[in-house]
């Protein structure tokens, strides 16, 4: 049985531990192991339930799965990629309670939340996380890096680029785009393209 390591004892990780519990795999494919951050003492408020190991120096290990419990893009990049190039192994992760349709390409490392939708026809690049009930329309892309955080809605025939992060329940109306690293406040209702780069907020959203 392979052992699972969270990379990220911070709030998104300790969720997805949870997360990753109620698992059907959880105790038959992989067990639980811990933590990967490089703050010892993450969990010590909490009664420090598992294990954290430091993420620096961490030596990858063919034997041992790894899931992203890190937020915004930039961080999951930087952190991540010493982990990908020494070859570690991060699955999708589809947690029992989220819906995916057909036709959907899901990249490695990608995280699935509960309640989570994926409808039908849909792209999700490498290491995309839809948490709680965001919901993705037909024909939508997602890429690279990219995070939605609770309740946002991505309509039909969006196209967001690489490296977006978007706050609680934003809303993008179909076909519209978003470019990379850009930035979506909580609440944005996305009416018109946004460009790469910008921080957009408000209904309807504008450019800081």
């Amino acid at each position: 049985m392979k052992k699972l390591l969270i990379v990220g004892a911070g709030g998104f990780g300790r969720e997805l531990y949870v997360w990753a519990s109620q698992h059907p795999d959880c105790g038959r494919v992989w067990e639980l192991a811990g933590f990967l951050d490089d703050n010892a003492q993450a969990l010590q408020p909490f009664g420090s339930f598992a294990h954290v190991w430091p993420l620096t120096g961490h030596v990858v290990d063919p034997a041992k799965l790894y899931l992203c419990g890190l937020g915004l893009p930039p961080v999951k990049e930087k952190l991540l990629q010493p982990l990908l190039a020494a070859g570690a192994n991060f699955p999708a992760f589809i947690h029992p309670r989220a819906l995916v349709g057909e036709r959907v390409k899901l990249g490695r490392g990608v995280v699935l939340c509960p309640g989570a939708i994926a409808s039908a026809d849909i792209t999700l690049g490498d290491f995309v996380m839809l948490n709680l009930h965001a919901t993705i329309g037909h024909d939508a892309s997602v890429g690279a890096w990219s995070t939605l955080s609770a309740h946002c809605d991505v309509t039909g025939r969006v196209q967001v680029a690489d490296r977006v992060f978007m706050g609680s329940r934003v809303s993008i109306i179909p076909g519209k785009s978003v470019g990379s690293g850009a930035t979506l406040g909580a609440g944005a209702v996305v009416i018109k393209d946004v460009p790469a780069g910008v921080t957009v907020v408000g209904n309807p959203a504008r450019v800081l």
